[in-house]
């Protein structure tokens, strides 16, 4: 059978699932309930919403109406509101964040890869979704890890995610009421790899390591103690916007 271009970024997916599955299985119930570094929230409440957003998938991919209407708040205020209604204990969260997980990635594959769907800020199509997932997954997994100082090792998965921030640039420079510009990133994967984002002509350009670059985009590192190198016009501007997800 043909392979669907989604197909390898589930796979993808499904593993950073696991990975962050095989942690939350061994937590105790006091590391649940301890802060993580998502602000105010619990590591329970970051699964939650984890949990929450994957539900929101379904209801996307479905075309129901009652995913992200947002009724005139900032989105960060929804997403918490969202966690406090539905507090639990934490078995309840992870088997719930377990089964969304699963139904999600159903979901994902199932869905008719041209057609974009209602998400946060603008509609996407089902792979750029699947990417989303797993940049949220990834970087929602370092505040646990982190916090808890458990070691939680980077992988090439890294790729999609870098992917995602070089491709939501030129909307994250609008909203910051800049011009886009065409920009290059040179990136080294964890294995040693060396990906690269963008034309090779481009005049601004961004090169390092492609876990520091994913972390600026996660808002979980600021750009100006990144050490990635910047050259040309504009490219300290992008990077300074750069976000790892359309929101």
């Amino acid at each position: 059978s043909m392979t669907t271009p989604i197909d390898d970024v589930l796979d993808d997916v499904r593993a950073e699932y696991a990975q962050l599955e095989s942690i939350l299985d061994s937590l105790t119930s006091s590391q649940w309930e301890a802060p993580s570094m998502a602000p105010g929230w619990s590591v329970a409440d970051t699964v939650l919403h984890l949990a929450l957003t994957e539900e929101l998938v379904v209801v996307s991919l479905e075309r129901r109406d009652g995913g992200w209407t947002t009724r005139d708040r900032p989105l960060d205020e929804v997403v918490d509101g969202h966690v406090r209604e539905n507090s639990a204990p934490a078995p309840e969260i992870f088997g719930r964040w377990r089964a969304a997980c699963r139904a999600s990635l159903d979901a994902l594959a199932a869905a008719d890869p041209d057609r974009a769907v209602t998400w946060a800020a603008a509609p996407l199509k089902p792979r750029t979704l699947a990417t989303t997932r797993l940049a949220e997954h990834w970087a929602h997994g370092l505040d646990i890890t982190e916090a808890l100082g458990i070691a939680n090792h980077d992988t090439d998965r890294l790729r999609h995610i870098a992917w995602l921030g070089h491709a939501t640039l030129p909307y994250a420079m609008r909203l910051a009421d800049l011009e886009p510009v065409a920009v290059c990133c040179t990136l080294t994967a964890p294995s040693g790899a060396v990906f690269t984002y963008g034309p090779s002509d481009a005049t601004a350009t961004i090169s390092g390591e492609m876990g520091t670059f994913c972390r600026v985009g996660a808002r979980r590192l600021p750009a100006s103690e990144s050490e990635l190198a910047t050259s040309g016009p504009d490219a300290d501007a992008a990077l300074a916007v750069l976000r790892n997800y359309a929101a």
